[in-house]
């Protein structure tokens, strides 16, 4: 096993995620789960995550980019892997040698796997996308569209394995537009059956949509930020779906010292000291994800008590004020994400703060920080992306 060589990480509970993993396989019953592992497993690391997600019932994975699916293909995965974005014409050779479902948006795609089908004399599999109100990929779905499909049908070497769409606002507590999705893309696929166009399977619920959405599931669902441990928005009823956070984002302290009052912290000297104050250096910064607009807001969980981060946020250290929490030494474990007992600062907090979603935020940790994967309360595995 790999030693962590830093004392700053991010821990990976993988029972949390066999946990989410079998939630969302009862939610959704006998379909098929397509788990969704791109941006290396929303920080997770999708080597590691994507055995457990296998094991526990899911029948395929989705990336973002071809080089995510030749990374799992390199380390043993042999599931079906699709891609959910735009593979590039210079790419498309490593979608036949890897054996890989690339996402088709256009006839002319098709056409050219269908040339590298006949020349590697291999079938192969392709997801069609629809845009039906996401306005990023897809066929916009009319009757043009309808017969470039029928056309990619006829196509040599090619199989149309799905027809798939993504929601724009079925996180919303309003599901106006994403049942008018929904209806825009039952109205195609039934016009492509109509053109008698085969097409394997359908895929559209996104997380929201498998906890709220059941109408949306099909043949197979696609399942994201849950299988992490995070609703896709505080409007979303989560009371459907019960799930554990995978990921804690931990240090320990390397320097204390006491300052006066009077004194600064950090750089611009925008931390004064109004007492004699106890600090602790954190070895990480903004370099590792841990954002500098946290500076100030943020506060850690130490010794069982929140502790503040005060100055500004560096870019491979930290500092917090200790001066309240009794019996803190160098070494002692710090939580910068996460929770323990009854107290919480995750990613939901971090995103509030930030401005963002709890998505950018668990996909921000970054490779400087080694992944440490528990299973059992027991290490099973490290994984160190620099050395």
């Amino acid at each position: 096993m790999e030693e962590v060589f830093r004392p700053a990480w991010v821990e990976i509970n993988l029972d949390n995620l066999s946990y989410n993993a079998k939630q969302i396989k009862n939610k959704v019953g006998d379909r098929d789960i397509i788990g969704v592992v791109k941006a290396d497993a929303y920080g997770h690391g999708a080597v590691q995550v994507a055995p457990v997600l296998l094991k526990n019932g899911f029948t395929k994975l989705a990336v973002a980019i071809i080089d995510e699916a030749i990374e799992l293909r390199k380390n043993g995965i042999e599931s079906p892997i699709m891609i959910l974005g735009i593979t590039p014409d210079n790419l498309l050779d490593s979608v036949v040698e890897y054996n890989v479902e690339p996402a088709v948006s256009s006839y002319k795609c098709a056409e050219k796997l269908s040339i590298l089908g006949r020349k590697y004399n291999k079938k192969i599999k392709i997801n069609i996308a629809v845009d039906t109100g996401m306005g990023r990929i897809g066929f916009i779905p009319n009757k043009s569209a309808v017969e470039d499909i029928h056309k990619i049908s006829e196509l040599p070497n090619i199989e149309i394995e799905s027809i798939f769409s993504h929601f724009s606002t079925a996180d919303e507590l309003n599901k106006d537009y994403a049942n008018l999705q929904l209806k825009k893309y039952n109205e195609f696929y039934n016009l492509l059956l109509d053109r008698k166009v085969q097409i394997n399977m359908r895929n559209l619920a996104n997380s929201a949509a498998i906890m709220e959405l059941p109408p949306t599931y099909f043949d197979e669902v696609r399942p994201g930020i849950i299988i992490y441990g995070y609703y896709p928005s505080d409007e979303v009823d989560k009371n459907t779906l019960n799930i554990k956070p995978v990921m804690t984002l931990k240090t320990s302290i390397v320097h204390i010292k006491t300052l006066d009052a009077g004194k600064y912290v950090g750089y611009g000297r925008k931390f004064k000291t109004c007492r004699k104050t106890v600090v602790a250096t954190l070895p990480i910064g903004y370099a590792d994800g841990y954002s500098r607009r946290l500076s100030g807001k943020a506060q850690v969980i130490i010794h069982n008590k929140f502790a503040p981060v005060i100055g500004n946020i560096c870019m491979d250290q930290c500092m917090i004020d200790v001066t309240d929490i009794e019996n803190v030494n160098i070494g002692d474990e710090v939580i910068l994400m996460g929770e323990k007992n009854d107290l919480k600062f995750d990613a939901n907090n971090i995103a509030a703060i930030l401005g963002t979603i709890n998505y950018e935020v668990l996909c921000m940790m970054s490779k400087r920080l080694p992944r440490v994967y528990i299973k059992d309360s027991k290490i099973v595995k490290v994984k160190n992306y620099i050395i």
